[in-house]
């Protein structure tokens, strides 16, 4: 049969046996043109081919996670600018003297290994692997959604072709997200100052680093001097860094929280569908833009908008105690109170690639409550000291939470008692942990401390929950 004489179908299906089979020639887009008499786009279908091609002869399973790699790196050295010794000699003269005004600031012990100067590409070697952690889950759920939209879109008589490629079918779509990702990663190492300026640890732990680059174009913008930045920048580095290097257990609540909240991500199957009915094969880039823009993530459940809420006012706790600390170490610098606004209002609108990332992974990492919190720990510094106010993290339990933001009275109060040595008053928990030490059954109810022992009028509100 000539090849004018054969159906769309037909066309399609010597596609796949070539793909499917080994072929590893070039896809032909006379071919995938015609794909449109089977209302499958052909732009979608040509991106999907290459990459499933490619994955079929790599014999590679999962995301291909080099591919983001690939994409940062690429964006993040177009310049092609390292750190110059004289911007090396700055920063290490401002981590050193950073050090030593944060000692003043603060009893959490200094850094095992030495900060130090990135470039944007070292910067983004040294955090992919969290940004794949943080991602991982939204590609998955990209990669089964295109799976099973593709399969949709195949005839019935051609599922058997497809039948044994699911494996790199996921591939593929996890491979688009992969190169969004990575693209997405690229620029942002062009908005950040320092390895902390995220929010979250990004830097592997106990590393602090800034980006001479990204923070001397943004003195400029300022009309700053050089060195003032780069001191606040260094200080406010060394203050995330050592946070999270004693308080280790941060590290893994952070992103515990952060991934929680991937995992309910679902993409919308129906927007993928209608993408995919209403391409046009002209624009081959609308995919793109349609996974970077977050058109394919759905509206946030209730679950979800209450674990954003828990992880923002996380954020917030761990930002207002660096803004504090960073603010009683940086007190002689002239400018000190000009940067500290600035970076409060960049932590709070983020940056085009930050805004990026949020479509992409459907999470926005600002601390919406950092000035709130940097009161409350301004509060507990000014009532019981630096010691005390930094003994909150050495435990989890300890750490304020959400009603301690809100209202610090209550937070300041207990650890005032505690400072003056007075007994704390028992809660509902230290309650029902007397009784079960006593071998009562914690769950009964009892006379808390204080209480009077008269009958109730009320029996009923004693019963056992």
């Amino acid at each position: 049969m000539a090849d004018e004489d054969r159906t769309p179908e037909e066309e399609f299906q010597e596609l796949l046996r070539n793909l499917l089979g080994g072929g590893a020639g070039e896809l032909d887009p006379e071919q995938l043109s015609q794909l449109s008499g089977m209302q499958i786009d052909p732009a979608m279908m040509q991106q999907v081919m290459r990459h499933l091609q490619g994955a079929f002869a790599a014999g590679d399973e999962g995301i291909s996670w080099d591919m983001a790699k690939t994409q940062a790196l690429h964006i993040a050295n177009q310049d092609g600018l390292g750190v110059t010794s004289g911007q090396r000699t700055d920063v290490d003269q401002a981590f050193s003297l950073a050090n030593l005004w944060l000692s003043e600031a603060t009893g959490i012990s200094q850094l095992s290994s030495p900060p130090a100067p990135i470039t944007r590409g070292g910067w983004v070697e040294a955090t992919l692997p969290v940004w794949q952690e943080l991602a991982d889950p939204v590609a998955n759920s990209i990669a089964d959604a295109l799976t099973e939209t593709l399969s949709a879109q195949t005839p019935a008589e051609m599922q058997g072709l497809l039948q044994g490629a699911g494996r790199l079918m996921r591939t593929v779509g996890g491979s688009l997200f992969a190169t969004q990702l990575g693209h997405v990663v690229g620029e942002l190492s062009k908005e950040v100052v320092s390895g902390g300026d995220v929010g979250i640890p990004l830097m592997p732990d106990g590393q602090a680093a800034v980006l001479p680059q990204n923070f001397a174009t943004l003195g400029a913008e300022l009309e700053i001097p050089d060195d003032q930045l780069a001191l606040y920048i260094a200080t406010r580095e060394l203050a995330h860094a050592r946070l999270f290097r004693h308080a280790r257990w941060l590290r893994l609540h952070v992103i515990s929280q952060v991934t929680d909240f991937a995992r309910g991500i679902h993409v919308d199957t129906d927007a993928l569908e209608d993408l995919a009915t209403r391409f046009d094969p002209s624009e081959p880039e609308e995919l793109r833009r349609a996974i970077e823009s977050g058109e394919l993530l759905p509206t946030r459940s209730d679950a979800q908008n209450a674990a954003l809420e828990r992880l923002e006012n996380l954020l917030a706790t761990i930002e207002g105690w660096v803004d504090v600390v960073t603010a009683d170490a940086t007190a002689r610098i002239p400018s000190a109170e000009r940067i500290a606004e600035m970076v409060r209002r960049r932590r709070a609108v983020g940056g085009p690639a930050e805004r990026a990332l949020g479509s992409l992974v459907g999470l926005e990492l600002r601390p919406r409550r950092m000035r709130e919190a940097a009161a409350m720990w301004r509060a507990v510094t000014d009532a019981v000291g630096v010691a005390a106010r930094d003994a909150l993290w050495d435990y989890p339990d300890l750490m304020p939470g959400a009603d301690d933001i809100d209202d610090p009275s209550a937070l300041v109060a207990r650890l005032e008692a505690r400072a003056r040595g007075d007994e704390p008053v028992p809660d509902e928990f230290d309650d029902a942990l007397a009784r079960l030490l006593a071998g009562e059954d914690p769950s009964a109810g009892g006379d808390a401390p204080g209480e009077s022992d008269e009958p109730d009028d009320h029996p009923d509100d004693h019963r056992p929950v």
